[in-house]
């Protein structure tokens, strides 16, 4: 009999263990999980409001506003718009007009967003393909909007 409940004293502690190991590792996985949304998705109310996430759009026209590190901008999907203050050395290939996906958390009380990465990729035809679904529903509905 005691050979038996060492075993399963054992079994249990092992069973324990990787429980623990299961629940560290999903923790770690949710607070790392930064979700992608558009402008628009983030002017409905969809994105967090105190949370790390990403958005993605095309870079405004004329938007670019420069001093020192610190630089302003604003994002698009062509129904809604974002500005971004972002702190830092930017991507070379960012520019007006270019696809771009930042990373960061809107102010508190303020439509604002401030970004801690900017992410910009090269190719003319490069766009993260949740921004160029995004920009096509914006196109389509400006176009039925214009129809109307």
């Amino acid at each position: 009999m005691k050979k038996q409940n060492k075993r399963l004293a054992f079994l249990l502690i092992i069973l324990a263990g990787m429980s623990l190991a299961v629940w560290l590792v999903l923790t770690a996985f949710r607070h790392n999980l930064v979700f992608f949304y558009s402008p628009t998705q983030v002017f409905e109310g969809k994105a967090p409001r105190h949370g790390i996430f990403r958005v993605g759009g095309l870079v405004e026209k004329g938007s670019i506003k420069k001093d020192g590190l610190k630089t302003t901008f604003t994002i698009t999907d062509l129904r809604h718009s974002i500005v971004v203050h972002y702190k830092g050395l930017l991507p070379d290939l960012f520019r007006a007009g270019q696809g771009v996906v930042v990373q960061g958390q809107m102010a508190a009380g303020a439509p604002v967003f401030f970004a801690r990465q900017v992410l910009a990729k090269h190719g003319a035809n490069y766009m993260p393909p949740e921004v160029a679904a995004e920009l096509k529903r914006s196109m389509a509905a400006k176009a039925q909007a214009a129809e109307s």
